[in-house]
């Protein structure tokens, strides 16, 4: 059965040249973008849409030109890629059922997390002591992690933010790399920390590593500690092994918040070594007060071709293999 095709007339208040112009972009190309990936057609003259298409389709283009058509009028500037962004999946879901939206506040301005999935994990962190991010790369799940652990060091609700990996990296031999375990291990904590840098500026994060507020730990380093009044973020832990798991989750203390996050698609343990982040998906999948959010291939936040690489992958390692 195909879905009936439908047209909606949309006339969008107030009239404004200026923010209507920003809303269709250069050439009409934002609306061509919506046509492209709702299959839809607009029809734009002044303050008045008319779109045609699936009913569902068009639905979705509605609510998207309306959402869009606020965020211009409300100072928000408007370009391809931020048009792509709000066409995700998950982003449009969340427009046909919006609720209260969850705001992060960092020193260097607010980030709004994208999409209902995105939201459901903040508002999880804030809730919860124990919290797992699972999916593929793209989906904000470190960054939105770094964000609740600035935003809980600036409430002063925590005394400082630890960072964490295993030393696992794929095709990598850390040995070969100057230093100690630390200093090998720095380089693969660059996302982390240019999250950081945007949200807290350089200086003020370089004196908080200094200080100690923010630091740097390798997980070989964290057995025999308790970490009490901390926000511990455990990244790429489909890296560690059960036992490495079961340690870090006993290390967390009172007062404390800790993120694991991490892709179960991802795995670089030698061959034949199960992965402490998949064990844990199993084990502590029922216990009370802890979070498990599950990112899909809807939720990547990153070039559109992301998305579909990630689902080519998925789909071809799903395959029955000749």
């Amino acid at each position: 059965m195909t879905a009936q095709a439908t047209q909606r007339v949309l006339t969008l208040e107030p009239s404004d040249s200026q923010h209507l112009a920003a809303l269709c972009g250069h050439l009409d190309e934002h609306l061509k973008l919506i046509e492209q990936r709702l299959h839809v057609h607009i029809a734009a003259r002044a303050n008045t849409f008319q779109v045609s298409g699936d009913d569902s389709a068009v639905e979705e283009a509605v609510q998207l030109l309306k959402h869009l058509y606020r965020e211009s009028t409300s100072g928000t500037t408007l370009n391809p890629e931020a048009i792509h962004l709000r066409m995700q999946k998950s982003h449009l879901e969340e427009l046909s059922s919006p609720s209260e939206p969850v705001v992060i506040r960092t020193k260097k301005g607010s980030i709004k997390p994208r999409g209902g999935n995105q939201q459901n994990y903040v508002r999880a962190i804030r809730q919860h002591d124990v919290n797992f991010g699972i999916g593929p790369a793209g989906t904000g799940k470190t960054y939105l992690a770094v964000a609740c652990a600035v935003e809980a060091l600036l409430a002063h609700d925590i005394q400082r933010i630890l960072l964490v990996r295993p030393a696992v990296e794929a095709g990598e031999k850390l040995g070969f790399l100057p230093g100690d375990l630390a200093q090998k291990i720095d380089p693969y904590l660059r996302p982390l920390y240019d999250a950081l840098y945007e949200m807290l500026g350089n200086d003020t994060v370089t004196k908080l590593i200094e200080r100690n507020v923010i630091e740097i730990a390798p997980l070989a380093y964290m057995r025999g500690r308790t970490l009490n009044d901390s926000f511990i973020i455990l990244d790429e832990a489909q890296n560690t092994t059960r036992e490495q798991m079961k340690m870090f989750l006993t290390r967390i203390g009172f007062g404390s918040t800790a993120v694991i996050t991490g892709d179960a698609t991802q795995i670089d343990l030698p061959r034949g070594t199960p992965s402490g982040l998949t064990h844990v998906m199993t084990v502590l999948g029922d216990v009370e007060g802890i979070s498990m959010t599950n990112f899909q291939a809807k939720d990547v936040v990153r070039h559109p071709l992301v998305q579909k690489i990630v689902e080519a992958y998925a789909a071809f390692e799903d395959a029955p293999q000749r």
